[in-house]
């Protein structure tokens, strides 16, 4: 469960206040400094009119609440929302002090490897961007081939639980003002190559 954020901008906010822990896993990590970090990086911009990492994923965390998921896949969802973004503000200091840039994605999965064994989740954080990148390399940059071939690497890949990864992308999707048609679009193509996915799940 999740607690209304009361926020002071002037001052960092302890995250692990309005985020009640399910598990021991989530105890240990919204305790760490790194995650007390991430959480309070981010300024308001298109897609996360919230700003703080910490924001969007209580929002995320919202979403997941609202679905009647078996305990497994909450359980899984909540890591997810909990991890995926955290280490935006390691990407772009890494970025800004000239390192080569790396995703936050592939910066939180090499975090998280000393915490989580599940290849599942670790594989989903990593690439939970994946996507929407797909989907503007298909409507946006109009390299619809390109777009085709790394869908095709995406579904394809034995790591991936498709299910749980559309799952999760619907959850962070519907959050700030974040355009929905990236994951409508995904969904349909899915359907497109015979891969049914939980997509018309009742609040």
């Amino acid at each position: 469960m999740t607690r209304p954020a009361k926020l002071n901008a002037s001052r960092q906010t302890d995250f692990s206040k309005l985020i009640d822990p399910e598990d021991d896993l989530e105890r240990q990590l919204l305790s760490l400094p790194e995650f007390h970090r991430g959480f309070n990086w981010g300024k308001p911009r298109f897609g996360h009119p919230e700003g703080l990492v910490g924001l969007h994923v209580i929002e995320v965390l919202k979403n997941i609440q609202a679905f009647d998921f078996d305990k497994e896949i909450f359980r899984d969802l909540r890591l997810l929302a909990i991890t995926h973004d955290t280490f935006k503000y390691l990407e772009f200091e890494r970025m800004k002090n000239g390192a080569s840039k790396l995703h936050h994605g592939l910066l939180a999965r090499q975090f998280l490897e000393a915490y989580v064994k599940d290849e599942r989740l670790l594989t989903i954080i990593e690439r939970h961007d994946e996507a929407y990148h797909i989907w503007r390399l298909h409507h946006l940059r109009k390299k619809t081939e390109l777009a085709a071939a790394r869908l095709e690497a995406l579904v394809a890949d034995p790591a991936i639980d498709i299910a749980l990864y559309t799952l999760f992308f619907r959850c962070d999707t519907e959050t700030g003002d974040k355009l929905q048609a990236p994951w409508y679009w995904f969904v349909e193509e899915l359907h497109k190559r015979g891969i049914r996915v939980e997509s018309d799940l009742a609040r």
